[in-house]
């Protein structure tokens, strides 16, 4: 990736979700208990459908979600009505999905790098986030999970009205931090739409694949593995100039 010369990384914005919140193991421990709970485990055959069904459910209407198709908790209410494969009125929908929620948050924990390389980054950068998800439910996560209070802002799709990848959403969190685009580096998990969409709005985009991945990525963003590459990658000497060590 080539980073103009001179411009100084002022500030690291970054995604929640399977970033610095192992969101994976949390919707799937989440889900498995809450269907043990329900006693409708066996509906689904093994626990490793259940839970696939479950994550093909959620994406699929966080797709229409991001498309602009259906609001945030719409698209809450559907992926319920879907994978139970029942026409569920909204109340009940919600009174579904909150006692999945509590098994859900039971089983929220941050990756072991995040308290680290925050630490590690906390005197040198600003820092916000930027989530495709809504204001309410990133804010009360980021504080159950104690990390709030390291983030000057926090931004989200659902309240933006506009989602990743669009520019526009990267462009909103450079203008509440009051920085151009070239002095954010952006860390997501998602090559595309964190990465990708950071690049192409004139960020530093930096793709956090923790899996190492036999995808090729995006040309012209950065990729590391795990969080405590990225303190090195945002020092490189490419800022000045000289070779940078990192793809």
């Amino acid at each position: 990736m080539t980073i103009t010369r001179g411009t100084t990384i002022k500030a690291v914005v970054w995604d929640i979700d399977d970033t610095i919140f192992d969101y994976a193991h949390a919707d799937t421990e989440g889900i498995r208990a809450h269907l043990v709970a329900e006693g409708i485990l066996s509906r689904y055959g093994t626990a490793e459908d259940a839970l696939a069904l479950w994550k093909q459910t959620t994406d699929r209407h966080w797709a229409r979600f991001g498309s602009g198709e259906v609001d945030f908790e719409g698209q809450r209410r559907d992926r319920v009505r879907d994978f139970l494969g029942a026409a569920l009125d909204d109340t009940e929908a919600d009174t579904w999905f909150a006692r999945y929620r509590a098994h859900y948050e039971a089983a929220w924990a941050l990756f072991p790098d995040t308290l680290p390389t925050l630490d590690a980054l906390a005197d040198r950068y600003r820092h916000a986030v930027l989530s495709n998800s809504a204001l309410s439910v990133q804010d009360h996560k980021l504080r159950t999970l104690g990390v709030r209070d390291r983030f000057e802002a926090l931004l989200c799709a659902a309240d933006l009205g506009v989602a990743k990848p669009e520019a526009e959403a990267f462009h909103a969190v450079c203008a509440e931090l009051d920085l151009a685009p070239a002095e954010i580096a952006y860390v997501g998990d998602q090559p595309e739409i964190d990465a990708r969409g950071a690049r192409d709005a004139g960020l530093v985009g930096i793709w956090l694949d923790r899996n190492n991945s036999a995808l090729e990525g995006p040309s012209g963003v950065h990729r590391i593995s795990g969080l405590a590459e990225l303190p090195a990658l945002l020092l490189a000497d490419t800022r000045f100039g000289a070779p940078s060590t990192f793809g």
